[in-house]
Order: C-alpha cells, then sequence, then structure tokens
C-alpha cells in the first residue's frame, strides 16, 4: 500500500468507526529525547490517533509558534537528527500512517528524489514542507508521487481563491487549512470565519481537508469539524503538555482521548 492509499484509508476508516473527522495529532521528533518522543508517539496511537504528524527540529521554523519552537530548539541541542527521525516515523508507521513535516531546507540539502526514496524506505506515507511555494512545488511532487508520498500542501484564509483553487487541485493525501493568520499556538477560539475557509477549499479539493492552527481543546477540535473539517490537527497543546508533565506519554494519551471522543458521532438516542 502506497502513502497516498494508507493516508485515505485512515480517513476513511475513522469515518467508518463513527467519528466525524480524523484525529492527527503533531509530535515533535526528538522532544524532549527520542526514546520520550517514540513513547509519546505510542500514546497518541494508544488514544485513538489516526494519522501522526511527525515533525523534523529546524533552526528557523518559520511557521511555529513559540511552543513548538522551543521544543524543535531542546531536541537539536540533545542532538536530534534527520535519519533518527525518520527511524522514529517508521517505528510509528507500525501503528499509524506518519505524515513528515520539514521545512524545505532540509529536502533541498538531500535532494529530492533521495528525500522522497528515504521516506518510502522508512514506511512513512506523507510529507508537509511548509515553506515551499506552489511554484516550486512540481519537481517535490513528481519524486513524492514517484514513491507513492503524499505532497501535502497548506492554505490559508489569506490565501487568493483562484491560489487556493491551484493548490488544493494539486493536493495529494490531504490539504492541510491553517485556520489562523498567525504562527502555531493555542487561542482561545477559532476564526469566525472558518466555515466559509473550509467550504471553498472542499470545493477546490478532491481530497479531506484537515485543520490545524490553534486548537488545543476538545471542544475547539469538535467546532473545527462542524465547520466542515474532514480532519483534525493538534500541535501545541501536545507539545507542552509533553513539555510539563512528569509522565509525558500518560498525559498526551489522556488529552488525545479525550479529543478523540469529541470527534465521534453523537449517540443515537441524543435529541438534536
Amino acid at each position: 500500500m502506497s502513502g497516498v492509499e494508507r493516508i485515505a484509508e485512515a480517513f476513511a476508516s475513522a469515518r467508518a468507526n463513527g467519528r466525524r473527522a480524523a484525529l492527527m495529532p503533531y509530535l515533535m521528533g526528538g522532544f524532549p529525547d527520542m526514546e520520550t518522543s517514540l513513547r509519546i508517539g505510542e500514546a497518541y496511537a494508544d488514544g485513538g490517533a489516526d494519522l501522526v504528524e511527525l515533525g523534523v527540529p529546524f533552526s528557523d521554523p518559520l511557521a511555529d509558534g513559540p511552543v513548538i519552537h522551543a521544543a524543535g530548539v531542546e531536541a537539536l541541542r540533545n542532538g536530534a537528527t534527520v535519519g533518527e527521525i525518520l527511524e522514529l516515523g517508521q517505528a510509528l508507521a507500525a501503528r499509524v500512517p506518519v505524515v513528515l513535516m520539514c521545512y524545505a531546507n532540509i529536502v533541498y540539502a538531500r535532494g529530492f528524489e533521495a528525500f522522497a526514496a528515504a521516506l518510502r524506505a522508512h514506511e512513512i506515507s506523507g510529507l508537509i514542507v511548509p515553506d515551499l511555494p506552489l511554484e516550486e512545488g512540481p519537481e517535490l511532487r513528481e519524486a513524492c508521487d514517484a514513491h507513492g508520498i503524499a505532497l501535502v500542501p497548506l492554505i490559508a484564509p489569506t490565501t487568493p481563491p483562484d491560489r487556493l483553487a491551484r493548490i488544493c487541485g494539486l493536493a495529494r493525501g490531504f490539504v492541510y487549512a491553517v485556520s489562523l493568520v498567525g504562527t502555531t499556538g493555542e487561542r482561545g477560539a477559532l476564526d469566525a470565519g472558518l466555515a466559509d475557509f473550509l467550504r471553498r477549499a472542499g470545493e477546490a479539493a478532491a481530497v479531506p481537508v484537515a485543520v490545524g492552527f490553534g486548537i488545543g481543546t476538545p471542544e475547539q477540535a469538535a467546532a473545527a469539524v462542524d465547520a466542515g473539517g474532514a480532519g483534525v490537527i493538534v500541535g501545541s497543546r501536545l507539545v507542552r503538555a509533553a513539555g510539563e508533565a512528569d509522565d509525558p506519554a500518560a498525559e498526551v494519551r489522556t488529552i488525545v482521548a479525550a479529543m478523540a471522543e469529541a470527534l465521534c458521532e453523537p449517540s443515537a438516542d441524543v435529541v438534536r
């Protein structure tokens, strides 16, 4: 099964199992250390994750807010390498599909073909490159397609309609809809225009649209689905918990389980 197929199956299975959307927790590879990050990823799967977004620590993470940025700095300080992150992804891929998130310099340094081949060799299903412009995407998309890797694009509320249509039309696996203007991080509420944004994205995309950035509570996760999200990505809340807890794996498992429950279909006896 290719990575593209495995991602599609994860979204379909979430629905088949009574969940309104797929749940995708974010994991900073190597934070707080490699061994603990593996336990955290396994706890995500135990808690009900359908997929895992695995971050590669980078020195200049333009899209990351302070919590994830600090986690990446610590991971690098502790010696985390791209090779180790790929091995971590392979270990987690035995449980759930893994989508790698890394910045363009890391991909360019290794070459598109070599990087896509490495993802395939480590059983990683997808790739998110947040600072790769649409115009620079075709060559990497071709390499990913050749290895069955889903190159997942990002769109934002500020993406012009014609550009949004082009990006969504080229998406593989799913579209990553950034729910707000700004970097990652917990917010008090979701953007009021999220439903319209997701409607436009859904009309343009042939793959599911997943919502990320600013989702930190079960209520916000449910609200993102109410607004039209087919997937929910949770990052900073979990990274913060992993950094603060005495037992990071146990703590994040509880949070993920609550998020998963919030995405379940209401019981048949609930009056609506």
